[in-house]
């Protein structure tokens, strides 16, 4: 499944790109993430999150992967996780642009492929509930880059 939106951040592009590109920051907006522990700086990391898809409950372990930095423009990053009969693979981009006001604009793209128990039990939650989920994370982005708060997960 292929999500995509744009999101309006009321602060410069360079700290909305450091916010971005910090992990810790990362997982304390992201619903679900339980911990993240870095394995290589600025390039590989190690997170534990769990989901829910309507009545369908799963815990995931995984890696994600930063494939490409070009600071402050855009970001691409890989992720594969593994939970108890599924497994899911995430293909993300990012790209930043100089908005109105001193504004920067987020355009985002998450290619999202679930195979196993979950897929199959939770199929047709999956589009609404991945929508929602990453509706929730760029309104916290937004927000805590906008208050200046910082509180990661660690």
């Amino acid at each position: 499944m292929l999500l995509k939106g744009d999101v309006t951040i009321h602060a410069s592009r360079q700290k909305v790109w450091e916010f971005l590109t910090d992990m810790n920051q990362i997982g304390s907006c992201a619903p679900g993430v339980e911990k993240i522990e870095t394995i290589e700086p600025d390039k590989k990391y190690q997170a534990a999150m769990s989901i829910g898809l309507g009545s369908v409950k799963a815990k995931f372990n995984g890696v994600l992967e930063i494939l490409e930095l070009n600071e402050p423009n855009n970001a691409k990053l890989k992720a594969h996780g593994t939970g108890t009969g599924s497994v899911a693979d995430v293909m993300s981009e990012m790209f930043l642009s100089d908005g109105p006001d001193g504004a920067t604009n987020v355009h985002w793209t998450a290619d999202v492929k679930v195979s196993g128990q979950l897929a199959s039990l939770a199929s047709r939650l999956m589009v609404p509930v991945s929508e929602k989920l990453a509706g929730v994370f760029y309104d916290e982005v937004r927000q805590r880059i906008e208050s200046d708060g910082d509180t990661s997960v660690t």
